[in-house]
């Protein structure tokens, strides 16, 4: 069984896209459609901008959501997904392509969700940090006993975990992790902490959007990041979008349950390859390719 998963942020790059364009007219036309729906030229960042320009939070995540559909939008006849799973932002993408969101809509939640989560981010500083080698069960107890608000936030793959939260939480988290033989601890360069109660202002707003947004019947189940099962039901993939940006990204446990469900290839769709990378790492007889 063919399994399709997307990127989250951090997967752009200078140029991105622009491949797609030249080569394919139904791409030119989404990247157009993208540009009146966003309301500025975000194939002029992708394509020609700096790192540095494609890092701004309205950017970013709209860049990685256009690069991962119009390419699945692009594969023709060959992209017949049997199940899809994104990593937080890439859910979205998910979404779109298994036919439960509209590109149109997809695009605009993605906007929302941007901008909802640079305005969180502006009301208290905060940040994540990758902790490697040690058991999540570990690392979920020193978070449960560290001083103000750090929660695990990204289970990755076995003995990659990312914590979320209070800058000070996450700096005295890191220490006592460091502690416990964590090979690494490392503060990321991230403008929040995602996927932690901080997330609530932006997950309330983004809540709002998702409910006035139609979502229908997907052409194949989707793993979602707060379940880790397969859902097909339209309203309860709609519940468990509304509160994915305060709840943990459960990436391994939904690529186990993917595997366990029959999945025999994982095509990663969208920038880099990272995602491929965790699948590995996750099950090494696994087999992954690039869309």
């Amino acid at each position: 069984m063919n399994a399709y998963i997307f990127p989250g942020q951090g997967a752009q790059f200078s140029g991105m896209g622009a491949d797609l364009y030249e080569k394919s007219e139904t791409a030119r036309e989404l990247f157009e459609q993208a540009n009146q729906i966003l309301g500025f030229s975000i194939t002029d960042v992708m394509f020609k901008g700096s790192d540095e320009d494609l890092k701004q939070t309205k950017v970013t995540q709209p860049a990685v959501f256009l690069h991962s559909v119009i390419l699945s939008k692009t594969l023709g006849e060959s992209f017949k997904p049997d199940m899809v799973a994104g990593h937080s932002l890439g859910e979205l993408s998910a979404l779109v392509a298994n036919g439960t969101l509209n590109f149109e809509d997809g695009l605009k939640l993605v906007s929302q969700r941007a901008m909802a989560m640079q305005k969180a981010c502006e009301l208290q500083p905060s940040t994540m940090a990758a902790v490697l080698g040690l058991e999540d069960a570990v690392v979920e107890k020193i978070c449960e006993e560290t001083e103000g608000i750090v929660v695990a936030a990204n289970y990755n793959c076995p003995g990659q975990l990312v914590i979320s939260g209070e800058v000070e939480a996450v700096n005295k988290a890191c220490e006592a992790l460091k502690e416990a033989g964590a090979r690494r601890a490392l503060v990321l360069p991230v403008g929040g902490a995602f996927h932690s109660p901080l997330m609530e202002p932006a997950r309330e707003e983004l809540a709002a959007a998702i409910a006035q947004t139609k979502f229908h019947k997907p052409a194949c189940p989707i793993y979602q990041n707060v379940t880790t099962t397969a859902v097909t039901d339209a309203e309860e993939i709609k519940k468990n979008l509304m509160v994915q940006l305060t709840a943990p990204v459960k990436w391994t446990q939904s690529i186990q349950n993917m595997i366990a469900g029959g999945a025999t290839l994982f095509t990663e769709v969208g920038p880099g390859k990272v995602l491929q990378g965790l699948v590995k790492k996750i099950d090494r007889n696994a087999e992954v390719t690039s869309a």
